[in-house]
């Protein structure tokens, strides 16, 4: 094979175990990491890649893409793939349909890989020798990383990797990647100039290999993987996966006959005797609630510190601009446009850091699997995976970091149904909303009684919503369901923060363009066209903000709002508890005067309609609480949404079905109240 040249997908390789091939110049190398979740592969990557990566979706899909590059013993650059985790070949998601089609170089956006590295988590050999066997059968060069020898040792399991590596035919590296030992040696061999190609292969089934005949592939065994597409399109069955799963699990248990050494003794391992407790029926659910309770408490209220430095220093950026340059609308744009834009990107950084953070250590430690194990059978009742737990818990600070939070889920539908839902939960930004409508209705001392039933009401809305998109969105393929509990293992931190870092960069560079351009968008609707006026109130209704207020009127009357809460609406769309400073301009109250909020709900309590009656009503009220409860307002939700589905159709679809809900909601609370005689 010439320099440079890849092998096209099934290309097969000699069957001696000496067999090698001679590989691309380094500087066009290309290595693809490959492994089941929970086998480190991630924190293999960050260890190789450090800073030097980049993150984004593969297209068409929610299916995450991270390259990188790292240095070889020479030198050189290597590009270094990360490819989603997967237990087979045999694609029944969209993680294992991207990593199939890599592997088989089926895929314009990515080159097919020189090299790929099988990272296994040397405590559960037999498992992840599973998805190796077949990388292996496809004739491209092969280095096995036995990830977390550690691990198995606390377990008295004893691998030869020398003897692995005669078995196989292939390099072996024992490894403990979030302590980089074991990376010098990956580098020697990611720097060799020719890798051997396995000799190992599992003899097929006769019915097999004929369907490998009937379509004219003879023994290539990359061709096996697309068998069900080929007999699709022929109108046939190809049943053929289960007839090999015992064949390929014999030959893994003759490997490990040969090259694992088990001096167990039947005592306990660290792992058993920390589950005894996190996964007891009782204090394993004590546990969790504390663990997630603690994130909670933290994202809802420690991110606060952070994030009123952030106001502090846009409000002193605000100042500054407005004392070195004349008033005008230039002047506006900046403070009321450009800088409230990027003020609304980084505020939301510190909560989506902490999540991060949390979700990173979770992960790393292995404690995330036992969140999913321990809430699956509840969150299932609904069609939610147990890992969406975190995420929407997340949401109750910000729907962004629950949104991004999803990113943990494996399945792509399970994924999915957690972005629809997760805006539900109410976010911190509706609180100034509840605080100023609660109290037109009740007494202070019962403030808090309704706002818990407001968050009752947003829960029941997950669930609900959740249980109906079960059923709505349907997988094309089936995975059989694996709850696999890993060992675990010291977090390494270096990957946390580097999987914080990621998220972050990511946030602000996409979600940030979109973020910034519609709080433009929103002050020029809310400056334009000037009113002769210097009452606010007056520049209010006349903009073109007002306008769309007045002339959205008669959608939102039956719902017990006028133009002026239209407006608020409409501004909340930047950030839900801008409709307090809305509703502020629009009675001429100043929020810098009415700390407490009392003069802004006299205004409202003395608001009349055109024909004489009250504006705010407790009606009203109630109907506008319950829109708020239901309604996606914010823009940096819609970004975000676009961002991790790949896809303005989700995020339009999502926006309009929780507006259109919130609708019939409200309208149901007003409508429904007058009939039954309340005002």
């Amino acid at each position: 094979m010439s320099e440079g040249a890849r092998p096209r997908p099934g290309d097969d390789s000699p069957g001696d175990a000496s067999a090698t091939q001679r590989l691309p110049p380094e500087e066009k190398r290309v290595f693809a990491l490959v492994g089941n979740p929970n086998s480190g592969k991630t924190t293999l990557f960050n260890a190789l890649t450090g800073m030097r990566q980049k993150v984004g979706n593969y297209p068409g899909v929610t299916v995450e893409r991270k390259e990188g590059t790292c240095i070889s013993q020479h030198g050189k650059e290597l590009l270094v793939i990360d490819l989603p985790g997967a237990y087979s070949l045999n694609a029944r998601s969209p993680d294992e349909e991207v990593l199939r089609d890599v592997l088989l170089g089926r895929r314009d956006d990515t080159p097919r890989p020189d090299v790929v590295i099988c990272v296994i988590d040397a405590s559960n050999p037999e498992r992840n020798l599973y998805l190796t066997s077949q990388v292996l059968e496809l004739g491209l060069p092969v280095i096995i990383a036995l990830n977390m020898t550690d691990i198995a040792e606390a377990r008295n399991l004893r691998i030869d990797a020398r003897a692995m590596g005669e078995a196989l035919g292939v390099p072996v590296v024992p490894m403990r990647a979030n302590v980089r030992e074991g990376i010098p040696a990956l580098r020697i061999a990611m720097s060799r100039h020719d890798l051997p190609v396995s000799h190992h292969k599992v003899e097929l089934p006769e019915d097999v290999a004929a369907l490998l005949e009937r379509f004219g592939h003879g023994d290539n065994r990359a061709a096996l993987y697309l068998l069900d597409e080929e007999a699709a399109r022929e109108g046939a069955a190809a049943d053929w996966e289960n007839r090999l799963i015992a064949d390929r699990y014999a030959a893994i248990q003759n490997v490990c006959d040969h090259a694992i050494r088990d001096s167990d003794t039947g005592a306990a391992t660290p792992t058993d005797r920390i589950d005894a407790f996190l996964l007891h029926k009782v204090w394993g659910w004590v546990a969790l609630l504390g663990i997630l309770g603690s994130l909670f408490v933290v994202i809802f209220s420690v991110a606060n510190i952070p994030m009123g430095w952030i106001e502090s220093a846009f409000a002193l950026a605000g100042d500054g601009v407005r004392a070195a340059m004349p008033e005008g609308d230039l002047r506006d744009l900046i403070t009321d446009g450009v800088l409230a834009g990027v003020e609304g990107v980084l505020i939301f950084l510190p909560q989506i850091l902490i999540m991060f953070f949390f979700l990173g250590l979770m992960e790393d430690t292995g404690y995330m699997s036992r969140v999913a194990f321990i809430m699956d059978r509840l969150m299932a009742k609904v069609g939610l995976s147990g890992k969406s737990t975190v995420p929407l818990l997340s949401s109750y600070a910000c729907a962004i970091p629950g949104v991004m939070g999803a990113r943990t889920i494996p399945g792509a539908k399970d994924r999915l149904i957690t972005i629809m839902v997760a805006p539900f939960a109410s976010c911190t930004a509706r609180l100034p909303v509840y605080i100023l409508m609660i109290g037109l209705l009740v007494p202070p001392g019962k403030i808090p009684a309704l706002t818990l039933g407001l968050y009752v009401l947003g829960t029941l809305g997950i669930f609900v919503f959740a249980a109906i998109f079960n059923r709505v969105i349907k997988r094309t393929k089936s995975s059989p369901p694996i709850m696999e509990l890993p060992s675990y293992k010291a977090p390494s931190w270096k990957s946390i923060l580097l999987h914080m870092w990621d998220r972050s960069k990511i946030f602000v560079r996409r979600a940030g363009t979109i973020i910034l351009g519609i709080s433009i968008l929103l002050w020029a609707l809310e400056t334009y066209p000037k009113s002769d006026s210097e009452d606010d109130a007056v520049q209010s209704e006349q903009s073109y903000a007002g306008r769309l207020g007045k002339a959205i009127e008669p959608v939102i009357a039956p719902l017990g709002f006028d133009s002026k809460i239209g407006v608020g609406l409409l501004a909340s769309f930047a950030a839900r508890e801008v409709f307090v400073s809305a509703m502020s301009i629009a009675y001429s109250v100043d929020e810098e005067d009415d700390a407490s909020g009392e003069q802004l709900r006299e205004k409202l309590r003395q608001a009349k309609r055109s024909d004489g009656s009250p504006v705010f009503t407790p009606l009203t009220c109630l109907s506008l609480l319950v829109f708020f409860v239901f309604a996606l307002q914010c823009m940096s939700t819609v970004a975000i949404v676009r961002r991790e589905t790949n896809s303005w159709r989700w995020a339009l679809f999502q926006l309009a079905y929780m507006t259109g809900f919130a609708y019939l909601a409200s309208l149901l609370v007003y409508q429904g109240g007058r009939l039954l005689g309340f005002s």
